[in-house]
């Protein structure tokens, strides 16, 4: 009589030749307590299988075995990482897609992995094609985005990501389904806003931070409250003040997120808070953005004098914007100049600045050029929403739920509303 493991082993081969993917996920969900009591013998079940015809399989035992490795020596867990590398890039993507927990679970191992042994630029290229390995179509969200995410920020590499953030997503992984959808769904979010104000972007920044701060919520996580603080300083740098709240956010988040964010207000009225609170915002990893609210602060605080003077001393900007000096304001100012910011002059021997309006009459051929791409741009989204329409006109789930609101609105029929009399 074949044992528990061989038995597998022959139901991963014969279903996999028969196409029964989704019987065979039922079987490799009742296995896994099979795969870890046999792990001294994983190794072996690998080589009898072969990677793109039997993939769900290979899959199986790759998540059992690096789950019984946790402990196991460097040489084990970098051998685990070829595998792991090996599976992804050659198996069955439309095997994979069938089992969607088990396939990025083991790319949740890989990211913990690299993390532990503090090298997360290796993982960068073979989560992206994890990724397009498991994708339905582009703007398809799954949990491995995050996984993407975080190990470009750890690596300090930020570009490789952008070819995923810079798509809208219209739909989200089955994966997202279960129990830990909202974590590796906000550390999307929120791993994507740190990564876009790294790279200076501040208004994608800011949309992926409200996102979070937005997802419908009974409860706050940690993962929100550190959204709100970084949404709280880009809206600063954005706009020189916290934009409210969308009316769409849940009550929770509105009562309990502003009280525990006391210190990132009080910037709003007084750059000294930055000196005042120095200690949580160093603690919180947010001083050197804090530093950009400063700097933009500044800024902004100069563009209101071009609305106002036409000629200022650079002592009288110091003392206007509360910068230390007028050394400090010609920097400030010079390099505003440079950014195209405002439009001045600074005349050296008398330590005047005069300002300028704006050479720009909108009628170059750049111009037209980037709103011909934001009309694109548009035309795009409007497709995007006439095709989410007809999805969900379609949707059985929206017909039954439609026709039943039709019918509780129907007047009651003559038959129903008969009254029977008793002589």
């Amino acid at each position: 009589m074949a044992s528990p493991l061989e038995q597998f082993v022959n139901n991963v081969r014969t279903m996999s030749a028969s196409g029964s993917f989704r019987e065979l996920c039922d079987v490799i969900a009742k296995s896994d307590e099979v795969l870890q009591r046999n792990s001294a013998h994983l190794s072996t079940v690998l080589e009898t299988l072969d990677i793109q015809q039997h993939s769900l399989g290979v899959l199986a035992v790759l998540v059992a075995k690096f789950t019984v490795q946790q402990g196991a020596t460097d040489v084990d867990k970098s051998t685990m990482y070829q595998q792991i590398h090996d599976f992804i890039t050659n198996c069955n993507g439309e095997q994979v897609r069938f089992s969607p927990e088990l396939y990025t679970e083991l790319c949740h191992q890989l990211t913990n992995y690299l993390i532990e042994i503090k090298q997360p630029i290796r993982g960068i290229e073979i989560l992206k094609k994890a990724i397009r390995k498991i994708q339905l179509f582009d703007s398809h969200l799954t949990s491995i985005h995050a996984d993407l995410c975080q190990l470009c920020l750890l690596s300090k590499c930020m570009k490789p990501a952008l070819e995923f953030l810079d798509t809208d997503i219209t739909g989200i992984g089955s994966e997202l389904g279960g129990n830990n959808d909202s974590k590796h769904f906000l550390l999307y979010y929120y791993y994507g806003g740190m990564i876009y104000t790294a790279m200076k972007n501040y208004e994608r920044a800011l949309y992926f931070f409200e996102v979070v701060v937005t997802v419908p919520a009974l409860v706050v996580s940690h993962i929100m409250l550190e959204a709100y603080k970084k949404y709280i300083l880009v809206t600063f740098i954005l706009h020189g003040k916290v934009l409210p709240m969308p009316k769409y956010t849940s009550q929770v988040v509105c009562r309990f997120l502003k009280p525990l964010s006391a210190a990132y207000y009080e910037l709003a009225t007084s750059p000294h808070a930055a000196v005042k609170h120095r200690e949580i915002f160093v603690r919180d990893k947010n001083m050197g953005l804090v530093n950009q609210v400063l700097s933009s602060m500044y800024k902004k605080n100069i563009q209101r004098l071009t609305k106002t003077f036409l000629t200022l001393s650079l002592s009288d900007v110091a003392a206007r914007v509360q910068l230390s000096g007028p050394a400090q304001a010609e920097s400030y100012i010079l390099n505003m100049i440079e950014e195209g910011e405002i439009y001045a002059m600074i005349n050296q021997k008398d330590g005047m600045v005069v300002f300028l309006d704006s050479p720009e009459k909108y009628a170059s051929p750049e111009t037209l050029c980037v709103l011909e791409q934001q009309m694109a741009i548009c035309t795009k989204l409007h497709q995007y929403i006439q095709e989410m329409d007809e999805q969900i006109q379609v949707n059985p789930q929206y017909v039954k739920k439609s026709v039943g609101s039709h019918d509780e609105d129907m007047p009651a029929t003559s038959q129903n509303s008969k009254t029977t009399y008793s002589m």
